[in-house]
């Protein structure tokens, strides 16, 4: 029978900002979003304090201040090589493994025998700690929902594992494991389901599967064979090819002047091409928005654009050419905009895109501009060397850029922002 475990960081983002900072251990730990906004990660000491996921910096500051509560802005590169760690230690592990975000992975555990995994999943979880500081946890069971069940429920043990592939086991965590954290069951399938009196897994996995089908569509129906042991979603090994990217970001301070938007909107565009490129992807268009923000008193717009491209391309200037047609078509002056971001979908490989009749484009040319531009940012660091349109001029600072006025240091990626002792 498959065996699958899904294991994942313990408050991911806190951990890793305790990792190199061993005082804050057992100390209200929260990291922000961008701009730093409002809590996207909480310890259990802070989660204590009734400090809430999406919780508004502004409305909790007294909080944190008279709790000596850690805070964070998101540092999203050590975070990000810190998943990459932890997944190299995976993979000592398991010959198949799915990346499933930042900080979970799906492991195939089939190959080792059943009385064995939960001492294999305490190995795991122990050398992980060891080789990169990161607490986990280890959720075991027959398909992908029930892994996620399992490790959900093993969150609340002492030895942070629990194996769910023996199904009287199964039978006595579902009978109490309330439907909201089942995965793939959303706030509305819950309230439907609350109105048949299913409240518990257990009850949601004895459900007619039909039944599940016209109330939460296949996604339920497939989720009630998983919840019986029977596997509706396989393990991607080989990520599947992306069909859209987007580049969006939030203000620091609103954009009153065209140039600006001009400005940012290059920079996005720019990071689009960088994405694309590292995915073997193109575009044949994209998609500009720009808008204020609800909750402030100003007047309020949200406008957006389509452009498109003679050919599919993932050269950063000619995506910024594109954009800022977009900008000049959109902008109005006499308002605050707040955020802008940059769109595409449909993506294909460069080799299948099909070339334009008129204003062919010289690919040759922007692939030798574009790969020395990437070598450079590889080995020096991004943004290292950029496009000019992405500049406010000479002296110029991006006043308008994401916060991070309390972000930690890029201790693995930074030279300059190694660890001292």
């Amino acid at each position: 029978m498959t065996a699958l475990a899904l294991i994942d960081g313990n408050s991911f983002y806190c951990s890793c900002e305790r990792v190199f900072d061993p005082k804050l251990e057992r100390r209200p730990v929260i990291v922000l979003s961008n701009n730093d906004g409002c809590a996207v990660a909480r310890t259990s000491e802070a989660k204590a304090l009734g400090i809430k996921m999406g919780h508004p910096m502004f409305q909790i500051r007294d909080l944190c201040r008279q709790n000596n509560v850690a805070v964070f802005s998101s540092n999203y590169a050590l975070y990000g090589d810190m998943s990459r760690r932890m997944n190299s230690v995976y993979q000592g592990f398991s010959p198949d493994i799915e990346i499933y975000s930042i900080d979970e992975s799906f492991l195939d555990v089939t190959h080792v025998r059943p009385g064995e995994r939960t001492a294999w999943a305490s190995d795991l979880r122990a050398t992980t700690r060891q080789w990169t500081g990161i607490p986990t946890c280890v959720g075991i069971g027959p398909t992908k929902t029930l892994a996620k069940l399992a490790n959900k429920a093993a969150k609340a043990l002492p030895a942070g594992v629990l194996d769910l592939t023996d199904e009287c086991v199964r039978a006595e965590v579902m009978a109490k494991f309330p439907i909201g954290d089942v995965w793939g069951i959303g706030r509305a399938s819950q309230e439907k389901l609350a109105h048949l009196g299913i409240e518990f897994a257990g009850q949601l996995r004895d459900m007619d599967p039909k039944l599940a089908r016209q109330l939460m569509t296949v996604v339920g129906e497939k989720t009630i064979h998983e919840l019986n042991g029977i596997p509706c979603v396989g393990l991607e090994t080989v990520a599947p090819q992306r069909k859209g990217c987007a580049v969006t970001r939030s203000f620091g301070e609103r954009v009153i002047h065209k140039s600006q938007m001009e400005q940012a909107v290059a920079g996005y565009a720019t990071r689009l091409g960088e994405k694309l490129r590292r995915h073997g992807l193109a575009t044949d268009h994209v998609t500009v928005f720009m808008h204020t923000s609800p909750f402030a008193d100003d007047p309020q717009r949200s406008v957006s654009m389509t452009v498109d491209i003679p050919e599919a391309t993932n050269d950063s200037l000619t995506l910024i050419k594109a954009a800022r047609r977009a900008v000049d078509a959109l902008w109005k002056p006499g308002f605050r905009y707040s955020k802008a971001g940059i769109i595409t979908q449909d993506l294909v490989p460069p080799a299948e895109r099909q070339r334009a009749l008129f204003d062919a484009m010289d690919h040759d040319k922007a692939a030798k501009v574009t790969a020395a531009m990437d070598e450079a940012n590889r080995r020096w660091g991004r943004a290292t060397v950029v496009p000019a349109a992405t500049m406010g001029g000479p002296r110029k600072q991006q006043t308008f850029t994401t916060k991070f006025d309390m972000r930690s240091p890029r201790f693995t990626t930074r030279w300059d922002e190694l660890p001292r002792c």
